[in-house]
């Protein structure tokens, strides 16, 4: 019998989500890449959503909405999650989900470039709690210092794939979106304006909290 990974035995704690799965098969059936987070991200995100009390979430990248089903999950009763996505048709199935899961209410989705919605959101006079950064790996810089001009006194960051299936650790991989993730790695961990730390479980998680 073959031993199982550090996070197929923690993954096997989990009680089985049939809500969350189910997002998962229309993502297959809609074919959709299928690298929504881990069940245990997903309740992470859910817990730092509830412990830090955020009353506005926003998400660069929605894909197919299972992590905005863990957010929203996490939001106080008068919660917001504002969620940025390319893809109009990523976006449709997103908010299906959502309103499969009962959350449809609590979603506001934007549509297009994020670069050009979170300058929106600036215009706007928008600021949040809590970031999720899960979107195109060459713009991570430029969304974590979005998230810094947006965010509140306090607000978490978190970022997805930061290891780049080991990418980050290969002194050969010099494309443009290893170098801008390992930029974005280094400024999660050093920025003065930040306290963070990248944790080695997944593909990386990156977690920060503004000073």
């Amino acid at each position: 019998m073959t031993q199982p990974s550090a996070e197929e035995y923690v993954e096997s704690l989990l009680e089985r989500d049939a809500q969350l799965e189910k997002v998962k098969e229309v993502i297959r059936a809609k074919g959709m890449p299928d690298i929504s987070v881990a069940a245990g991200y997903g309740k992470l995100l859910t817990l730092l959503t509830k412990m830090t009390g955020a009353k506005r979430v926003l998400e660069i990248g929605a894909l197919g909405g299972y992590s905005g089903i863990c957010l929203a999950r996490g939001l106080c009763e008068e919660g917001k999650l504002v969620s940025l996505e390319l893809k109009q048709d990523y976006a449709d199935v997103a908010l299906d989900n959502l309103r499969e899961a009962g959350l449809g209410e609590k979603v506001e989705y934007r549509v297009g470039e994020a670069l050009d919605s979170l300058k929106q959101l600036e215009n706007e006079g928008c600021k949040f709690d809590l970031f999720f950064i899960d979107a195109d790996k060459g713009n991570y810089p430029n969304y974590l210092e979005w998230a810094i001009r947006l965010g509140n006194p306090g607000a978490v960051i978190v970022g997805d794939n930061t290891l780049l299936h080991g990418d980050i650790m290969d002194p050969g991989a010099q494309g443009n979106r290893v170098v801008k993730m390992r930029l974005f790695n280094e400024l999660m961990t050093s920025d003065p304006r930040l306290e963070g730390v990248i944790l080695p479980a997944y593909d990386g998680l990156a977690i920060a909290r503004i000073r």
